[in-house]
């Protein structure tokens, strides 16, 4: 039987606002759902498992950027020129993912998918981790 489970990140934004994931692509039958783009309010959904991560710091940037760079209002298809992607994939750097051989855990670093820029957005931006493409999410300003 192929069943499918969808799991929506914070559905009433009710949360404490500090929260940071990542969803890695997988197929696993879960499919994470997430309001995005700040008051652009859209709605994504990536299948996979979630990762939650640790980044006050981290978070504190992409909030910056986000929010106070961007207005709040979202970036889907912005042009991303070099100073705003660098400012983003520099941020994301600073992001680590604990992988796991099930023997050691290691930290690695983000790294920002360049391949699907366009699709970055204030709670919704592809990236690389040690185990495949994912979508770094967190609770959305609006």
């Amino acid at each position: 039987m192929n069943s499918r489970r969808f799991v929506f990140l914070d559905p009433d934004g009710m949360s404490a606002g500090g929260w940071l994931s990542v969803v890695v692509e997988a197929e696993t039958g879960v499919f994470y759902q997430q309001q995005y783009g700040g008051t652009a309010c859209r709605q994504g959904q990536v299948e996979g498992f979630l990762v939650p991560l640790f980044g006050p710091d981290g978070l504190d940037a992409l909030r910056e950027l986000f929010e106070k760079h961007f207005s709040g209002a979202g970036t889907w298809n912005d042009g991303w020129p070099d100073d705003e992607r660098d400012r983003l994939r520099e941020t994301v750097g600073t992001l680590h993912y604990w992988a796991s051989d099930g023997t050691a855990e290691e930290p690695h670093a983000l790294r920002l998918d360049d391949s699907r820029i366009r699709a970055a957005d204030e709670a919704w931006v592809p990236v690389i981790t040690p185990d495949g493409p994912g979508v770094l999410v967190w609770f959305n300003s609006d």
